[in-house]
């Protein structure tokens, strides 16, 4: 059963909050066994420290331990200064997900191809074994904590993607990534219920043993404070946070535009996060159009995975093109790639054209820019204030988290 409060109406006060925890950890049996919180790392907007702080008052005379988590999938570790300024005191220890050691895993079993093959409609057909972080698996309980937002790869974030690809192995990581690119993003970023992608996460999270809730939260866009909370299984919490987010972040607009302008967030450290700012835009942008991720505080393209620049960014058909040649790189770096690229076409007579130009005005040096195929753009000369005066132009502030669509 999932509990629900708050909604579309704005943020709930601090002490609403803090009773709806209360109550629904109340319904959960913690005394006397271990649990594992886990929480997003910083490249999601949540008052982490608020929900945490609330969940260790409600559990620190009931659970044997409790040690938090945070869901990295393959982002940078965060440093203690970092956690800190995030979750703020705390009672329990909280870790990063150490994701690049071998002993962080432990296998839980294996998606069989025929169940693969269904749930991606067809489009792959392969076995994969599945493994987690074994905080998870050797926990009593697990509280998966975490916001819910129109995504890239699943449709929604949050629930049961927090376990993968959040504390997942590489290899259900790179299949659901790269499932993902085959149906596109701009497809499937905030299509509603369960996506193939959500489908195959969901089903690996059923092999994974041990009691598991979730806390979906719905972070309100304007104050940075909490809009709804969802208790309840993983994926029925999700499910009921999807319903608010599919209304609070998503605007829809009446024509395509011609220009983009993405303010990157600053909590995007490297262009692998921070292209966010164009997979929520792309749908509303027209064919021969162009977005322009604007961020200065962007100096590489991705900290945890360096043969991206030498792969770059290409469209789906590119790589299916040439798959004998790609087919060994990680497809989690080829899903990225292709989001980035975005919708694009390719064929031996005409090469590659892409439905969008991305170009970047960052700190990343022109010439890493423009070996990575994108379009490169100095941020010193771009004028805000006139591209706000455009009536063919779209300015996004804070862009990341909300999606546009026509409609």
């Amino acid at each position: 059963m999932t509990a629900t409060v708050g909604g579309t109406t704005g943020p709930l006060g601090a002490e609403e909050v803090d009773r709806f925890v209360r109550s629904a950890l109340e319904s959960v049996d913690l005394d006397g066994r271990s649990l594992c919180v886990v929480i997003p790392d910083a490249t999601r907007r949540c008052p982490v420290a608020h929900l945490l702080q609330s969940v260790e008052r409600a559990v620190r005379h009931r659970v044997r331990s409790c040690t938090t988590v945070i869901a990295l999938g393959t982002h940078a570790p965060m440093s203690d200064r970092a956690i800190t300024s995030m979750v703020g005191e705390t009672r329990f220890p909280v870790v990063n997900h150490r994701w690049w050691s071998h002993d962080t895993f432990v296998p839980v079993g294996t998606l069989g191809a025929d169940t693969v093959s269904e749930l991606s409609e067809g489009r792959l057909d392969e076995t994969i074994g599945v493994r987690i972080n074994r905080l998870v698996v050797e926990s009593d309980v697990t509280v998966i904590i975490g916001p819910v937002l129109p995504h890239e790869v699943v449709g929604f974030s949050g629930g049961n993607k927090y376990l993968f690809p959040g504390l997942s192995g590489q290899e259900l990581i790179d299949v659901t990534h790269w499932l993902g690119a085959l149906i596109t993003s701009r497809s499937i970023i905030g299509a509603p219920g369960t996506t193939p992608v959500r489908a195959l996460i969901d089903a690996a999270a059923s092999l994974v043993p041990g009691e598991r809730h979730a806390l979906c939260v719905v972070v309100d866009r304007d104050s940075g404070g909490l809009q709804s909370l969802s208790f309840g299984p993983p994926i029925d919490a999700w499910a009921a946070a999807a319903e608010v987010a599919a209304r609070t972040h998503v605007d829809y607009l009446a024509a395509p535009l011609r220009r983009v302008l993405s303010l990157v967030a600053p909590r995007y450290a490297d262009l692998w996060t921070g292209a966010k700012g164009f997979y929520k835009v792309e749908p509303v942008v027209a064919d021969g159009g162009e977005v322009v991720l604007y961020a200065p505080h962007i100096t590489e393209v991705a900290a945890m995975h360096p043969d991206q620049v030498g792969l770059g960014y290409h469209c789906r058909d590119f790589f299916l093109a040439h798959w004998d040649e790609y087919r060994g790189h990680p497809r989690g770096e080829l899903a990225h790639s292709t989001h980035l690229y975005g919708a694009g076409t390719y064929d031996p007579e005409h090469g590659e054209r892409p439905r969008v130009t991305v170009t970047l005005a960052t700190g990343i040096p022109e010439e890493v820019v423009r070996r990575a195929n994108l379009g490169y753009l100095d941020p010193h000369t771009v004028d805000i204030t006139a591209w706000e005066r455009d009536p063919d132009a779209l300015v996004v502030h804070d862009a990341g988290e909300v999606l546009y669509r026509l409609g």
